[in-house]
């Protein structure tokens, strides 16, 4: 129901600011911008949902091995001590877990490509515990908030846009990002866990936050003892190793099992072609709505408002110019980046917007995008309390980088 409202809304506010700038400021151009915009987005939505295909049919390949082998299997009873705190309605030892498990490891190493696959068979693995198909259960609630917090431990891409855009040193907001990502899921995983009522301080909880928290330190310390060069290099070549290793690793194991791994590989890959297709009205949906939004101006005029209510109380107003990155992030990913972009091209890769946009960038992930994939593969319509708590993880992340701005580069 929240999101019926909230792409509603996006439609009539469109409409309202894009007739005030007809009627009051001359724009004739306006409602061609807004179809211009409808056309553009779904063109995009389509060619989002067929990019997907392949990628989606290797993946759920790889995947079916994994299950058919007993991989999956094995991963999900190593991993039951602390999901079952977080998962408490999923059973002990189910497939699913293993590919949560999948999912928020690419999402962590910044496995794009990968993680959408994994987390999409995750979903439907969900979906067959649920007793209601068109609502959302707990643990997919939970899932789906732990996915667009964007816990990420090298934001690789946003430090490669750093370097094209001249930054003197490109990783120095790695750091900052690290934290402030960390700050979004933490915030993420409590409010989804007090509407749950799920009791996060127990043992397996507090030693997977200490280890996390000994591998952000040993990150960090990395991260002062290399050059920026080296930085990039190597994060991606972990990256790549990491993500090749898992497709070999699951081929090995489905041979040791004496699996007919060929033969799997092509039962899971069918399942691609039909989830890209089932996804794409949720996509036309919700890019069709952000774009005319953008295309409107109601962005700008929250950004501007947001500016002048915050110099009202005469706080310092500098944080401003990052803000339409870190409220588009939500809602698109590649609009955010573009906006990124535009903030280093406007006030410089090195400048205080510019380093901030940046770390805005990082907080955490598309909501929108991922409500609407996610549950859009399954059918799910009632999202209950999904995009409230996501929209709660955003807006932390969003002050968190802000907070984090300041201490590092104001």
């Amino acid at each position: 129901m929240v999101l019926n409202y909230i792409w509603v809304a996006f439609f009539v506010i469109a409409f309202v600011v894009a007739l005030i700038r007809l009627l009051f400021m001359g724009d004739l151009e306006i409602f061609t911008s807004l179809v211009n915009a409808t056309f553009d987005s779904s063109k995009s939505a389509f060619e989002i949902a067929l990019g997907l295909t392949g990628i989606l049919s290797l993946w759920l390949g790889i995947m079916k091995i994994g299950e058919q082998s007993g991989m999956i299997g094995a991963l999900s009873r190593w991993l039951s001590p602390v999901f079952c705190r977080l998962f408490p309605d999923i059973p002990q030892g189910h497939p699913a877990m293993g590919s949560i498990f999948m999912n928020l490891s690419a999402n962590m190493l910044g496995l794009d490509n990968a993680a959408t696959p994994m987390g999409l068979k995750a979903m439907k693995e969900l979906q067959e515990l649920n007793p209601k198909k068109d609502t959302a259960t707990n643990p997919m609630i939970m899932f789906l908030v732990i996915n667009t917090s964007g816990l990420i431990l090298i934001p690789v891409s946003i430090m490669v846009y750093r370097a094209q855009m001249g930054a003197a040193q490109p990783t120095d907001i790695f750091i900052p990002t690290l934290l402030t990502t960390t700050v979004s899921t933490l915030v993420g995983i409590t409010a989804v866990s007090i509407s749950q009522r799920i009791n996060l301080i127990c043992r397996p909880i507090l030693i997977l936050v200490g280890v996390i928290a000994l591998l952000f330190s040993g990150l960090i310390y990395l991260s002062t003892q290399i050059s920026r060069e080296a930085m990039g290099t190597y994060s991606t070549l972990t990256a790549n190793v990491i993500l090749f290793g898992i497709i070999l690793l699951f081929i090995l194991w489905g041979v040791w099992k004496k699996t007919n791994v060929y033969d799997a590989f092509i039962e899971g890959a069918k399942e691609g072609f039909t989830t890209a297709v089932r996804i794409i009205p949720y996509l036309v949906a919700f890019l069709v709505g952000i774009a005319v939004f953008r295309a409107s101006g109601a962005m700008n005029m929250l950004v501007d408002g947001i500016g002048w209510l915050v110099g009202m109380t005469g706080a310092d107003t500098d944080f401003v110019g990052a803000l339409p990155t870190a409220l588009m992030k939500s809602l698109s990913g590649s609009g955010a980046n573009g906006l990124m972009i535009d903030a280093m091209k406007e006030y410089g890769a090195d400048s205080f917007v510019g380093r901030l946009s940046c770390v805005a960038r990082g907080a955490s992930d598309t909501t929108f995008y991922i409500l609407a994939v996610y549950f859009g593969s399954v059918g799910i319509s009632k999202t209950r309390n999904a995009v409230t708590c996501g929209l709660t993880a955003d807006l932390a992340g969003i002050l968190a980088a802000i907070f984090f701005g300041y201490l590092f580069f104001h």
